[in-house]
């Protein structure tokens, strides 16, 4: 049971809120890779739990990842960010759960320039942070205390929304937050069957049924937001 309730909903970005479906399709292509093939490894990179830019040594060993961003000029990705590049669900949520008076975050291992191209997209949140920003990426627990400290609320009072179980709900739950597994993206299904999934506070299929789950988490605490 939850013993206060959540004021601050945070949330992951890529493959919670942005769908990385093309950007990781154009690195198969650049490649020369088919992306069935490509999206393949990917899949068993994240079953055997590496790192998932081991998929680029897993297809072509040797390959250097920081000359080819560089070469293709993929490290400024987030410019050409779309709308077709949200997840349907995810501006429609962020528009409930504002109206049910929750507070908004976005945190993610992304460079500074996401952010931006987020608010293009017009996506606003109260807090609005990056792990290139902070200087620490998930799933370091300095990620989530420098969180904690942007919201300015007890970390019990953040609920935090993530695709991963690795990367979002194991460290925000040791953090003291309330951790939100969404089951979407590869990172999502392969990870669902983690023991460790249930460890989370909440499990969702799709951001329209987080504001609901929420309220409910909150009545069964005795509070509401």
């Amino acid at each position: 049971m939850i013993a206060v309730p959540v004021r601050f909903v945070a949330f992951d970005i890529g493959e919670t809120l942005v769908d990385e479906t093309r950007v990781w399709g154009d690195w198969a292509d650049w490649m020369g890779i088919p992306r069935l093939t490509f999206f393949g490894a990917l899949g068993a990179v994240i079953a055997d739990r590496r790192h998932h830019l081991d998929v680029f040594q897993l297809l072509r060993p040797g390959f250097d990842i920081r000359a080819a961003a560089k070469a293709r000029g993929a490290s400024d990705r987030w410019s050409w960010l779309e709308g077709e590049d949200l997840y349907p669900d995810a501006l429609p949520c962020l528009g409930e759960l504002r109206s049910r008076g929750y507070r908004l975050a976005l945190a993610g291992n992304q460079i500074r320039g996401a952010l931006a191209a987020l608010r293009r997209l017009g996506i606003e949140a109260d807090v609005m942070a990056s792990s290139e920003a902070w200087g620490v990426a998930k799933p370091a627990p300095e990620f989530f205390a420098q969180l904690v400290e942007a919201c300015g609320v007890p970390a019990a009072e953040i609920a935090y929304v993530g695709d991963r179980i690795d990367n979002d709900v194991l460290p925000a739950k040791a953090a003291g937050m309330v951790a939100v597994f969404l089951r979407r993206g590869p990172w999502g299904m392969v990870q669902a069957n983690w023991p460790e999934a249930a460890t989370a506070d909440l499990r969702i299929e799709n951001l329209g049924e987080l504001p609901e789950a929420l309220s409910r988490l909150s009545r069964a605490g005795g509070g509401a937001p």
